[in-house]
């Protein structure tokens, strides 16, 4: 005897086979494509400071940065205009979002400067180290109006941006300039980002001094074996990260998105 199938069981029955239909209708997942450049450069503890230098860190008021500055071996005495309000182990000032640290602050600053020090300087190394360059000296230095790609870059000699450049990759693609002399840019020139490239996937490790004229803007971690100046309300997106000295006057300076 044949048994009939109950309405709620014929249902069922109907609403799996349409959710199988359905499942099996997907496209199938797509993954982001892997990041082009190369291997990201480790900061270490350096990382945690917008500006970090050994020697000196002088301003010509009035500056807006944005996160905190560090300076070691030198003192706080070798920090100048801000107009500092001290703490314990700390500064403040009205022209940082952020804190001032010198190593002859209370502990535990004074060791974690040391330690910052020592990364930004493992940092260059292993930046300005790296070997098999996709480009070199591309455009004998003269980098002024080119869309630059991920990759690693080297220039045995200076490097002047006179124009507008472009930095163009995915959100984590990475750049390393390895630049073997000094890196200019013009006044009022800028390094401008284009399809989803971040300041802090860009390194640009400087073997002489850095210099961005009156007016520019800039994107990108510098690491300098030597000093960095900006010009008169010069911008920067990234972080200035120098073996002596960084001077400063009336910027904007900003860390990169995490």
């Amino acid at each position: 005897m044949k048994k009939n199938i109950s309405i709620k069981t014929f249902l069922l029955l109907i609403t799996g086979i349409v959710a199988f239909a359905l499942i099996a209708c997907q496209p199938p997942a797509v993954s982001p494509p892997a990041p082009q450049g190369p291997a990201a450069v480790a900061l270490g503890t350096a990382g945690n400071y917008v500006v970090l230098a050994q020697s000196a860190i002088s301003n010509v008021p009035t500056s807006a940065i944005v996160g905190d500055l560090g300076l070691s071996p030198a003192a706080t005495a070798a920090i100048t205009g801000f107009s500092l309000t001290l703490g314990t182990g700390y500064a403040t000032s009205a022209q940082v979002n952020g804190r001032l640290y010198a190593a002859d602050m209370a502990e535990p600053t004074p060791t974690n400067l040391t330690a910052a020090v020592g990364y930004m300087q493992a940092a260059y190394t292993d930046a300005a180290g790296r070997v098999s360059p996709d480009f070199i000296d591309l455009g004998t230095g003269d980098i002024g109006g080119m869309t630059l790609g991920p990759g690693l870059y080297k220039w045995n000699t200076g490097v002047t941006i006179p124009t507008n450049v472009t930095i163009s990759g995915g959100a984590n693609d990475t750049w390393i300039f390895q630049v073997g002399g000094t890196l200019n840019v013009t006044t009022s020139v800028q390094v401008i980002l284009a399809a989803g490239a971040q300041a802090k996937n860009i390194v640009w490790v400087v073997s002489g001094g850095t210099t961005l004229g009156a007016s520019a803007h800039f994107e990108g971690v510098i690491l300098d074996q030597t000093a960095i100046t900006l010009g008169a309300n010069a911008s920067m997106n990234g972080r200035l990260l120098a073996q002596s000295a960084v001077s400063l006057s009336s910027n904007n300076v900003t860390q990169p998105a995490p």
